[in-house]
């Protein structure tokens, strides 16, 4: 069995972490090659910028987690079918993959079974994760990492045709960042398909999320350095996502009822649009406070956090199905709507101190229930919300160098 050599250069170079010719697999089909994590950890530690690191087509068992802190670097593999970085025997670290460094590219592979979260991007920007896999081949559990892909703290984001299942928390999470592309990815299994967090200025479409307990996520959360607010979600399936909830006792998402489709929590300035959204089970499109979360009685509250959602727009949706296997709590509810709640819910919670919310329906004969949570659903209404923003929200746009494939 002859060994390729590690190709390197100085400077700006194509790094290729080559497999064995030839190589063999064990029985529960891992490559065999008992230096690769070593040399991969090694060339994440020695890259510059420029770097194209290259892993080859194989599944490598690594122990421990990964860590990039250099700018300007790519990891690309033959494929998220192909290329598979397993984490399921790790014994240290709190990720699959931890980057830091800016104008950052992911490609073309899968990363499996992590222990904690599977690719965090924290504080950089300029991120780019096209065609990844994130992964928890055991399916839904507690147990499993938070988050798939999660870039925080990230100035530009682009997160395209990649595939998340399994996560515990949300399969694609960008939280406290700007300027964000979420397009054409898979979301399955998950307790959140995608979530927009504390974020400002982000276009989710084109992509799919179903069989999760929630399907796109758009939050505002407390005690967070940044508020969110202008997020469109448009051109997606949205569908059946009706799995039970297996998040973490205390964690935001434990909340969200299973059946739950698109859901705005708290936040501002959302654009709900020409998405297809069927067959989830509570409700096709939710609109909520953070008083409807169970944690406002928990948890301290800064007095700058605004916990309402305001200037909410749901307009040209095709909705169908759905509605119909509500929590027990709100089942007696779909009486005022012919046996079955309604595609939009809303909790009813306004701020005093706004006279109008801006929660505007303009989507055929699709109706907004107000169940009345202040009022502890003692006076829940079919409501009239026909109305529209004074401005849409504008198109987000990227760098050009992060949407052209290297």
């Amino acid at each position: 069995m002859i060994r390729h050599s590690l190709l390197f250069a100085s400077g700006a170079a194509l790094v290729l972490l080559s497999a064995c010719s030839g190589a063999k697999t064990d029985a529960n089909g891992f490559t065999i090659d008992p230096d690769f994590e070593k040399k991969l950890q090694q060339k994440l530690l020695d890259a510059k910028p420029g770097d194209v690191i290259e892993i080859p087509a194989g599944k490598y068992a690594l122990s421990r987690s990964l860590s990039l802190t250099a700018n300007g670097v790519t990891i690309k593999g033959a494929g998220m079918k192909q290329s598979i970085l397993s984490f399921a025997k790790q014994s240290s670290g709190a990720e699959g993959i931890l980057v830091t460094g800016d104008d950052f590219t992911i490609q073309d592979l899968a990363i499996e079974d992590s222990k904690g979260d599977a690719l965090k991007i924290n504080g950089t920007k300029n991120a780019v994760i096209r065609r990844v896999r994130a992964e928890w081949t055991g399916g839904g559990k507690t147990s499993n990492g938070a988050y798939g892909l999660y870039p925080v703290q990230v100035t530009n984001v682009l997160i395209e045709e990649s595939v998340v299942k399994g996560a515990s928390d949300a399969g694609i999470y960008v939280g406290q960042s700007n300027n964000i592309i979420v397009r054409n990815n898979r979301a399955r299994g998950n307790v959140a398909g995608i979530e927009i967090e504390n974020s400002t200025g982000a276009d989710v479409y084109g992509n799919t999320a179903s069989g999760n307990t929630g399907g796109i996520l758009v939050f505002n959360m407390p005690n967070l350095p940044v508020p969110g607010s202008k997020t469109r979600v448009f051109k997606n399936r949205v569908v059946t996502n009706n799995h039970a909830n297996f998040g973490a006792e205390g964690s935001a998402v434990s909340s969200v009822p299973a059946g739950s489709g698109v859901i705005v929590n708290s936040n501002d300035e959302v654009e709900i649009f020409d998405n297809d959204i069927t067959g989830n089970q509570t409700a096709n499109v939710i609109i909520s406070s953070y008083y409807s979360t169970g944690f406002s009685t928990k948890l301290g509250v800064a007095a700058a956090y605004d916990p309402y959602p305001e200037n909410i727009y749901v307009a040209g949706n095709r909705f169908s199905g759905g509605g119909d296997k509500p929590p027990a709590k709100y089942a007696p509810l779909m009486a005022l709507n012919g046996g079955k709640l309604p595609d939009v819910l809303w909790d009813g919670f306004t701020n005093p101190k706004i006279a109008d919310a801006g929660i505007c329906v303009q989507n055929g004969a699709a109706k907004m229930l107000n169940i009345d949570l202040p009022g502890k659903l003692a006076h829940p209404h079919i409501q009239t919300a026909d109305c529209a923003p004074k401005v849409r929200l504008p198109e987000i746009k990227l760098p050009d160098a992060m949407t052209k494939e290297k």
